[in-house]
């Protein structure tokens, strides 16, 4: 966890926004859940602040980032812009003493994530990434359950997160156009949520990797030259031994959304499926079973994070405002256990270029760890 700034946190946090997407959408809901005032956002023009101030309910819509993150009355920046501005706006708003949510991935190379993560360690504040899916109460009884060793010794990690809403060679998105992107599209936007998941449900680390990576579409509707991949295929092995594959695609038809990870051991096997996150699958070798979510059955951190009663669903949105929320917690002070920070998403970058690099060389490689990254620039 970064250092935190020594002065006490006002408390109602003042939030500004940087972006009027999908995800500064979600991340002004989970804000507003968190009881922050909604005080600021910036777009890429005042016309396009002016519209996602209303359409959000923020207060005040700002002429550029760079007045916003100046704003002395704001305390935190959520950063949800193209993935190759985030290094920039980050750095800025830490400068700015200000604490920072920045969508992942965090910097499009481990050498700015890594800068990142200095430059956050100097500022003091509060710095995280929306790795959400850590963030369903299943998830962590399911990471709970592999920690007390009912689980065994882990042998063998399934991963997979498919999607299909970029399956035609009609299907278009700033993503694609790695100026914006960066140079990994499917595993850097979503391969990154499966292996973070994998990470932080065992405990464990990838080490080597193989991958294969292809491009469907050299060209789509709007980008004549395509070099982000639509689909990653992978082997690895992990610092304790065990061994797994993992699938990544974005031109999967029928899946919408679809992150599972399933982690056997000696004694019995565990599954998550993000598209039924109510449900935890327990493989035995007689009598399997399927747990369903309800807080009085569940391990403590589950249940916390349990904020309905059994029977009634949580979902991705819940998920979200748990992140934030303790984001905002950890603001005042109080850290609760696997809030991700910038570190997580230095990680994140590092296996995105290991996979880069696998893929390019047929090979496998070798992933470093974080701590080896330190004064990397």
């Amino acid at each position: 966890m970064e250092n935190h700034r020594t002065t006490t946190a006002p408390s109602r946090l003042r939030a500004g926004f940087v972006g009027a997407g999908f995800m500064a959408e979600v991340h002004s809901r989970a804000a507003r859940a968190a009881g922050a005032d909604l005080a600021g956002i910036a777009s890429s023009s005042p016309a396009s602040a002016a519209r996602a101030k209303e359409r959000f309910g923020v207060q005040q819509a700002y002429a550029s980032a760079q007045d916003l993150i100046e704003d002395d009355t704001i305390d935190v920046i959520h950063v949800c812009t193209p993935n190759a501005t985030h290094h920039a706006l980050a750095e800025a708003a830490l400068k700015a003493g200000k604490h920072i949510v920045c969508e992942k991935p965090l910097a499009t190379n481990v050498q700015d994530a890594a800068h990142l993560v200095e430059v956050a360690a100097t500022a003091g504040t509060v710095a995280t990434v929306p790795f959400v899916y850590r963030f369903h109460p299943m998830v962590r009884e399911a990471r709970a359950r592999i920690a007390s060793g009912r689980t065994g010794r882990i042998s063998t990690i399934q991963g997979s997160y498919l999607q299909d809403w970029l399956l035609s060679r009609d299907d278009d998105n700033w993503r694609v156009d790695a100026g914006l992107g960066g140079p990994s599209r499917a595993f850097a936007d979503i391969g990154s949520h499966l292996c973070d998941l994998i990470e932080f449900v065992t405990n464990d680390r990838i080490t080597r990797i193989g991958a294969v990576s292809r491009t469907l579409f050299t060209g789509r509707a709007n980008h004549e030259d395509v070099q982000t991949e639509d689909l990653v295929a992978a082997v690895f092995a992990t610092d304790t031994g065990a061994v797994g594959n993992l699938l990544v695609s974005q031109v999967a038809p029928g899946r919408k959304n679809r992150l599972m990870i399933e982690i056997s051991g000696t004694e019995s096997t565990v599954q998550f499926d993000q598209e039924a996150p109510e449900k935890l699958w327990l493989g035995k070798r007689a009598g399997s079973e399927m747990l369903v979510r309800d807080p009085d059955a569940l391990s403590p951190e589950a249940a916390r994070l349990s904020v309905l009663p059994a029977g009634h669903p949580q979902g991705y949105q819940d998920a979200f405002n748990a992140f934030v929320a303790d984001t905002y917690a950890a603001i005042k002070g109080d850290i609760r256990d696997g809030l991700p920070t910038f570190r997580d998403g230095l990680r994140s970058a590092v296996l995105t270029e290991s996979i880069i690099e696998s893929s390019k060389c047929g090979e496998w490689v070798d992933v470093k760890e974080v701590k080896e990254l330190e004064g990397v620039r």
